[in-house]
This record gives C-alpha cells, structure tokens and sequence, in this order.
C-alpha cells in the first residue's frame, strides 16, 4: 500500500516539475512567485533554476523543522531534491514549448499552470509529505495563529518582492498564477485522495483475503 502512495507521489512530482519547466519557457509573461525568485538567483550568481529551488526548499524545511516538525516527513526531502532535479532535466532536455513571444505564449504558460496545478494535488494525495512550501506556510500560520490563506499571501508577496527586486521575471500571469491554479490543485487533490484510499482499501482487502 505505501508503495502505491510512492508511486502517486513520484508521477505527481514529475508532472509537477513539468508545469513548472513549461513556465520557464515563457517567462516573459510572468511565473509563479516562487520561481520568480530562483530565475532571478539563478541569473544573478549562477548554479541552475532547479538547483537554487533546491537549496531554497531546504532552507525552508530546516526553518519548518524549528517551527513545526509535524509537517516534515520524508516525502518533504524527495520534494525538495527531486523538484529542482527534474526541472533541471527537462529543460536540459529541451523537450518543452518554445516561446514564440506573441499571445500563443499565454496558451503555454496556462498549460504549464494547469500542469503544475494537476502535479500538485497528486503528490500531495498520496500523503507522504508536504512540500517544503506547503509545510513552511503551514508552520507558520500554526504558530501565529493565522489563516494559511492570509500567510500564503504575505509569503509569496514577500518573495515576490524579493525575486523582483534581483530583476526575476514578473508580469501580468505572475498576479493571477495562485487564483488560477490553486483551484486545479485542490480538486485534484481530493480527487486523488480518494482514488488512493479506495486502492489501499482494495488492496487491504485482498491481503484480508489470502491470510485468512
């Protein structure tokens, strides 16, 4: 049974890591705040997009760890590592939508958020872990005693900021990124959650069934 929450897990980190990529590509309309900022670490000191998103995962996971172990479990490593390491594959592998710099470019980037929107909620599903992100939020909105809501706003404003600031690029997409994919998230996450519970109870059955 966990090794099919593991293999949700995976197949949601690599079609997260996907979206993510296809976004890249069309950066000149805007990413997500997140992303914005590693872009923009990247071209200013060096390394790769997928490596600063993991030194930047890792960062936040040690600060969740101080705050709130509760959200740190394994699957939050595989997240922080895997994430930036197929984001770094798949653009090293040039297989991704090419900018064409007019309005087919907002088709592309509303694919990549719908991709990465669809990714997220599976391997949240499967329950092996937070992403580092989610966990941190969560951390913090416990602590303070503040909607996650109102900490993901203050957050991603704050990294926004940050990621403008180095020259990352932020355009109109950038502002409605979270409204747009947010919604594909959720459903997808309980939609999964569900296809996942109803296999563990399949499989949970037959393993009654032959030992018994």
């Amino acid at each position: 049974m966990l090794g099919i929450r593991w293999g949700f897990f995976l197949v949601g980190v690599l079609i997260f890591s996907y979206g993510i990529s296809i976004a890249i590509k069309v950066q000149h309309v805007g990413i997500h705040p997140w992303d914005v900022l590693n872009v923009a670490l990247f071209e200013k000191v060096g390394l790769s997009i997928g490596s600063w998103a993991i030194i930047i995962s890792v960062l936040l996971i040690i600060i969740s760890w101080i705050l709130d172990k509760s959200y740190i479990k394994l699957g939050t490593f595989f997240n922080a590592v895997l994430v930036g390491a197929f984001v770094d594959f798949y653009l090293w592998m040039d297989i991704l939508p090419q900018a064409a710099h007019g309005w087919q470019d907002y088709f592309t980037i509303l694919l990549g958020i719908i991709i990465m929107g669809f990714g997220g909620g599976v391997y949240n599903a499967a329950g092996v872990g937070s992403g580092p992100r989610d966990g941190f939020m969560l951390s913090i909105s416990d602590k303070l005693g503040a909607s996650i809501g109102k900490i993901r706003i203050i957050v991603e404003t704050l990294v926004l900021g940050i990621g403008w600031l180095l020259g990352g690029p932020v355009f109109i997409v950038t502002f409605l990124f979270t409204f747009i994919q947010s919604p594909i998230f959720q459903y997808t996450f309980h939609l999964f959650r569900k296809v996942i519970f109803r296999i563990d109870v399949r499989i949970g059955k037959k393993h009654s069934e032959h030992t018994a």
